[in-house]
């Protein structure tokens, strides 16, 4: 399934200028991948650099999606169907290997590796890797609970 047509907006909390995710290229629900084009104005531009703040919050966001995707009624293609709040609980091991360069694209990708669901919440660890044109740039386990807004239940 093509998921270009996606407004990734209508999934995510994040509004810009710490929207970190540009497009949802595949999702299924034990794996993402997106894409971010490094801008000039992105809050994240150290030097023409995108910094490792910005790289590990697009990380955070990408693996928020997969999570987030069981929220969504599966036919919701508006984001209507639940309205979600998400935090880093932990983030458990990181590699950055280098920072990708203002005016490039990034790959984000991201696997679940365990989940439990309660009544209230949902906690995950997840891995995840960014790359620029195949080069791997940063890996980390990141552990996510999200929790869906009451007033916008299903």
């Amino acid at each position: 399934m093509n998921f270009h047509f996606l407004d990734i907006k209508k999934f995510l909390p994040h509004r810009e200028p710490f929207l970190m995710v540009d497009q949802v290229l595949t999702i299924d629900d034990e794996h993402v991948s997106t894409c971010f084009h490094i801008k000039p104005e992105c809050i994240f531009n150290e030097e023409g650099v995108f910094n490792e703040a910005g790289m590990i919050e697009n990380a955070a966001q990408t693996c928020s999606s997969i999570v987030g995707k069981s929220y969504f009624d599966e036919d919701d293609l508006e984001g209507c169907s639940a309205k979600l709040i998400g935090f880093i609980s932990a983030i458990k091991k990181i590699n950055i290997k280098a920072c990708a360069k203002v005016g490039t694209t990034i790959t984000t990708k991201a696997y679940i590796k365990s989940r439990l669901n309660t009544d209230q919440f949902t906690m995950c660890s997840i891995d995840c890797f960014i790359t620029e044109d195949g080069k791997e740039l940063l890996s980390c386990e990141i552990n996510l609970v999200i929790q869906e807004l009451k007033e916008h239940s299903k």
